[in-house]
């Protein structure tokens, strides 16, 4: 059994894990595997002591700062010379 410090770590390495097998899933296995990124995304909240409606809250109030993905704009880097 993990500890409060081991299991947290644990979840961030199996997120890391899943998203790269969601990356190189076919497309037709993209959805059981994007499944199984959202359950350690689910503990991972948990984890942290927030409720999943309170992350997607958050989620949205960072989308109406920063903006989405919805119109598949691309930003490659951001100068901060100036």
């Amino acid at each position: 059994m993990l500890d409060d410090d081991q299991y947290p770590a644990a979840l961030l390495a199996k997120l890391l894990e899943e998203a790269q097998e969601a990356q190189s899933a076919p497309a037709e296995d993209l959805l059981p595997e994007l499944a199984d990124v959202l359950e350690v995304l689910r503990a991972l909240v948990a984890a942290q002591g927030m409720g999943w409606d309170e992350l997607l809250s958050l989620a949205a109030r960072k989308r109406a700062e920063r903006g989405g993905f919805a119109y598949r704009i691309f930003l490659e880097f951001v100068d901060q010379a100036c």
